[in-house]
């Protein structure tokens, strides 16, 4: 077997690479255990009553920064609820395996922008609400998406190949030999 030398921009692409995985999974554990927690609890999915969400949205509409936003979710608090129980639940699992990551992670993004404007507004200082702070953290996966262990790269390694024989295929020119192994 031949030696392998790796240089230390190798391993400064390699580290690039897998840069963000530990925010991803991070984000997508989280998100998902938060989407799971309202989708089981049943006093959560209430209109009214102990920590129902029609509660929380009464307590925080006079503090928020869009009461509006309030406003129009307490139309239907219950449903409000699931769907953003389901919101949670779906950007989680986007991040987790990496499907779709950079929409995965604008929904995430409006769903912490939507939280801190109304849940967490009111909290002084404002570092100490944790809304923003999830906010900022989907930014990185919105720029870069999932390059690394996800759904996504194998999809672009995938449809990357075929594109490259197709274009072979258009051009005239055979497909190149496979590379004999060791």
């Amino acid at each position: 077997m031949q030696g392998v030398t790796t240089t230390s921009s190798d391993l400064r692409a390699r580290a690039a690479e897998y840069a963000l995985l530990p925010l991803r999974l991070f984000l997508g554990f989280t998100f998902v255990y938060a989407g799971l927690d309202k989708l089981t609890d049943a006093a959560f999915l209430s209109a009214t009553g102990d920590g129902s969400i029609g509660q929380q949205m009464e307590a925080v509409r006079d503090s928020a920064a869009l009461p509006g936003l309030i406003e129009l979710s307490s139309q239907n608090p219950v449903a409000f609820g699931i769907a953003m129980a389901l919101g949670e639940l779906a950007v989680g699992l986007g991040a987790l395996t990496g499907l779709l990551t950079r929409v995965a992670a604008v929904g995430g993004a409006l769903i912490s922008l939507s939280l801190w404007l109304t849940v967490s507004w009111p909290t002084t200082p404002y570092y100490y609400g944790n809304d923003l702070v999830y906010l900022v953290a989907w930014i990185p996966l919105i720029l870069a998406g999932a390059p690394a262990l996800s759904l996504d790269a194998l999809l672009h390694r995938r449809l990357g190949r075929r594109s490259s024989r197709s274009r072979r295929a258009r051009s005239g020119r055979p497909n190149p030999a496979p590379a004999a192994s060791s």
